[in-house]
């Protein structure tokens, strides 16, 4: 089982797409009052999503991670200076009568960095103790933010309650992050670094790759009708997002071309263009009720292209920021 779960895993550039299109036949084909059920599965999966990548997520690399003051202050400057803004921005001129799909842009802008950032940052040869600062830093201040920036940009245009919203970021992020830092310590105790690294730890993703699917079936089936009825809303929705991971990979990419070496430029990217939209599709489907399901549209769709993106952009970072450099003989 776990060996099916982790190829998953590996292949979520196909597996997102084929769940989304699943989601949609399902949505179309059963009665109403069964695909309005599916939300009763929400808070189980988005515990199922969460949890596990908490696990996995070692809290205390939160103190290094001022160990590069320069490139995590940036990093977390554009992640909260500039894409929230170009995100609310991109929302109002492509969904200026739409404001649950312009707050689904912004949802996905602002949280930060997730274990993608982690992965591609490897297998592109960044830096990775840069990524795992980034991701315990990006979440958390993230999870913090994301309130006062809806309330800030889009309080008069949505209706939000302030307390469901701060109440569902703290049962959705720093619950499993408790419970998450938790489990990990039990492991260690229990099985020693060596195995929970080598045996444990790479299970756990496989988990929260389920949560992720099952979430985005449930949203897609839930807009299933809408979308069969307004199949241009796709294409709609596609534009603003590609404009604004573009953005965000070009605003990175010079960045750290500009100010850093090349694993740091490469977490640099990382850390600000991979954005926890598991997280943000749970908030807008939790915390925004019904019309909520407008932004969770949004979001599922921003999974295609992020993934598809980080894929991609690995195969660029030799012509971006140079070969990895050769090791120094000694």
């Amino acid at each position: 089982m776990w060996n099916f779960l982790l190829s998953i895993n590996k292949k979520l550039i196909w597996a997102i797409p084929v769940i989304m299109s699943l989601g949609f036949i399902f949505g179309i084909s059963v009665e109403q009052d069964m695909v309005q059920s599916l939300k009763v599965l929400i808070a189980p999966l988005t515990f199922l999503m969460v949890y596990p990548m908490m696990v996995t997520l070692n809290i205390k690399h939160l103190k290094d991670g001022i160990t590069n003051i320069k490139l995590q202050a940036l990093t977390q400057a554009i992640n909260f200076g500039i894409i929230p803004f170009l995100a609310y921005g991109l929302g109002l001129y492509f969904f200026p009568d739409h404001h649950y799909m312009a707050l689904g842009l912004l949802l996905a802008s602002l949280l930060p960095t997730s274990g993608m950032t982690i992965s591609w940052t490897g297998f592109a040869k960044g830096n990775m103790g840069a990524a795992i600062n980034m991701t315990v830093i990006g979440l958390t201040l993230g999870a913090l933010a994301t309130p006062f920036y809806v309330k800030m940009l889009m309080g008069t245009k949505v209706s939000m309650d302030m307390v469901m919203v701060v109440q569902q970021i703290a049962y959705i992020v720093f619950v499993p992050m408790a419970l998450g830092y938790w489990t990990r310590t039990f492991f260690l105790k229990k099985y020693g670094a060596q195995e929970f690294k080598t045996t444990w730890a790479p299970r756990f993703p496989s988990l929260s790759t389920i949560g992720v699917l099952g979430i985005v079936f449930v949203a897609i089936a839930l807009k299933a009708q809408q979308i069969s009825y307004e199949p241009a809303v796709l294409g709609k929705i596609l534009g603003p997002l590609l404009l604004l991971y573009g953005a965000n990979f070009l605003i990175s990419t010079i960045a750290g071309r500009l100010l850093f070496a090349r694993a740091e430029a490469i977490a640099l990217v990382y850390g600000t263009v991979m954005r926890n939209l598991s997280i943000a599709l749970a908030v807008s489907i939790n915390a925004f009720g019904e019309q909520g399901s407008d932004a969770a549209l949004v979001i599922a769709v921003a999974y295609i292209i992020q993934v598809q993106a980080a894929a991609w952009y690995v195969r660029l970072t030799d012509i971006c920021f140079g070969p990895v450099p050769a090791p120094v003989s000694v």
